[in-house]
């Protein structure tokens, strides 16, 4: 299969206020995680690292509850994650690097976070600053 970080962006979710989510049932599949129980896993090692960092856990692991049908019509809960782009980038660290897509994971979550603190570092610069980058860059 080839991979590329529209793998990430089309699953990526925005929240009314802007913020972007990926959903944990989206993104085990493309991570290739077959069994669901691997995957939680995975996430309760992001979430140890994460509270381990000084972060609040549930600021980047909201526990969502997603109705899937079972057949016959006939549906039931099941367990998902609201995850942050932090809570997906501590999920594919731990992940096997030697699997593309995992590789590609972990670059585009780097990325795209950087990408967004830059992105915030701008937007807190005086007008007189902004004017200086304008300027020089």
């Amino acid at each position: 299969m080839k991979y590329d970080e529209n793998l990430f962006e089309n699953i990526k979710h925005v929240n009314e206020y802007g913020q972007e989510f990926w959903y944990a049932r989206e993104l085990q599949p493309l991570l290739e995680y077959s069994q669901w129980r691997r995957f939680a896993d995975a996430i309760e090692r992001a979430k140890t690292a994460c509270a381990n960092s000084g972060h609040d856990v549930a600021d980047h692991f909201a526990e969502v509850g997603k109705m899937v049908s079972i057949g016959s019509g006939a549906g039931r809960e099941v367990e998902d994650y609201e995850l942050s782009r932090y809570a997906c980038y501590l999920i594919v660290m731990n992940g096997d690097p030697r699997k593309e897509v995992i590789a590609l994971g972990q670059t585009y979550f780097a990325v795209k976070t950087r990408q967004q603190e830059l992105i915030e570092d701008y937007e807190k610069l005086t007008e007189e600053q902004t004017a200086f980058c304008a300027n020089h860059f």
